[in-house]
């Protein structure tokens, strides 16, 4: 028997609302009136931390969530509407002091220099936790909110017009990406003398214009904020298929991806690897961190019958794009462990009502990770990056 211990796994948690089954709202824990309030965010972000998460996303969008997925509905017995999620991860980072704040930003439609001062203060505010989700629409709707362009309608997913339109997405919001992460290198980290007495407050030689030409982008910047203090905050993108696999091997540090098994999370895992090395990525660290929609209880007949209650007021059972587990965190724990060992190096795990799972992750699930010592005890960095393992890159426009 091999005496080499397990490696340590990391663990997220998404938060979307009140949880990702549209009915729990409805829920006795799940305080809907505190939905749009500061403390319900700041008490959750809390709550994740308790549990030494390495992270949380927040979800978002650019327009009203939706039981279609193309289309807005008229349901008004689900939760509809958001704050931003980037406001949201500023107002709680002054709250907590280790877990890192990675807000979902909306590439298309919007602009990367917006986007990278809000990162980089987020980075400011959090002292270097912070992070972005990527994310794409191909929603008609979300682009009238803008007027800028048109987006057509998808009639069929598998139609050879919705691949175009999806791959041309997502080759924008690699763009989207690189002009980002250029505007983060182009303030040296030493161009802020700060010298009262010469009066010489940044070095001007030290900023850079990035001169970014591409299809979709044209910037000249500097940015107007300083380098953030982990270089590069993080960037993470969900994906599904190999043209999301594609950007997340170009473009981040953290790929989200959703298996059902551990042979489909190895095939993800070697073909997103595959995609990394065509990059010319293949000396930098990517994490790969599975996606699961999780129902948590002590015992499984009440975590089924909890779905099931959920399942009858949102009136049809709940489906995902991820695995659904249904049971207690110490099957999960299990389920966890053998994706890990096929290669995913961590999870982002999503609860299915928040002020439920959420403290059965934190209280049963990690306790049950540490005891097999695949997580960690106590918070062993001080950055986002440092947790995940991730060195601060040197800045590209810097002189050797």
């Amino acid at each position: 028997m091999s005496s080499t211990p397990p490696s340590p796994l990391h663990l997220a948690v998404a938060l979307d609302g009140t949880g990702w089954h549209p009915a729990s709202w409805r829920e006795p824990v799940a305080r809907p009136r505190d939905l749009f309030t500061a403390a319900y965010w700041a008490e959750l972000v809390a709550e994740a931390e308790r549990g030494l998460l390495d992270f949380v996303t927040i979800e978002d969008g650019l327009g009203l969530q939706s039981s279609h997925f193309l289309d807005p509905d008229e349901r008004t017995d689900q939760v509809r509407g958001r704050l931003d999620a980037v406001l949201i991860a500023s107002r709680v980072a002054p709250l907590t002091r280790h877990i890192g704040l990675v807000p979902t930003v909306v590439a298309t439609h919007t602009e990367p220099f917006h986007t990278s001062k809000a990162i980089a203060t987020l980075d400011y505010v959090s002292a270097g936790r912070a992070g972005l989700r990527v994310q794409i629409t191909a929603r008609p709707n979300e682009a009238a909110h803008f007027g800028r362009r048109t987006i057509p309608r998808i009639e069929a997913y598998d139609g050879p017009d919705t691949r175009e339109l999806v791959a041309d997405l997502f080759e924008e919001a690699a763009d989207y990406v690189e002009v980002v992460r250029r505007l983060w290198d182009s303030w040296e980290d030493d161009a802020e003398i700060r010298d009262a007495a010469t009066g010489r407050f940044i070095d001007r030689d030290k900023l850079h214009y990035i001169d970014f030409e591409g299809r979709h982008f044209s910037v000249k910047g500097p940015s107007i904020t300083p380098r953030p203090p982990q270089g590069q905050p993080i960037v993470s993108a969900l994906a599904h298929d190999t043209v999301p696999y594609r950007l997340v091997a170009r473009a981040a540090d953290i790929g989200y991806v959703t298996p059902y098994d551990a042979d489909e999370a190895r095939a993800i895992v070697a073909r997103i690897r595959a995609e990394q090395n065509a990059a010319g990525r293949a000396a930098d660290r990517l994490h790969v961190f599975g996606d699961l929609v999780v129902f948590l209880d002590d015992d499984p007949a009440a975590a089924r019958a909890r779905r099931e209650r959920l399942d009858a007021l949102a009136g049809q059972p709940y489906t995902s794009d991820a695995l659904v587990f249904t049971g207690t965190p110490t099957q999960l724990a299990d389920v966890l462990q053998e994706l890990h060992s096929a290669g995913l190096s961590g999870f982002r795990l999503r609860p299915a009502a928040a002020g439920h799972d959420l403290p059965a992750i934190t209280r049963g699930l990690v306790p049950e990770l540490q005891r097999r010592g695949v997580f960690r005890t106590a918070y062993e960095a001080d950055t986002l990056r440092g947790l995940l393992g991730l060195a601060r890159p040197a800045n590209r426009y810097a002189a050797a």
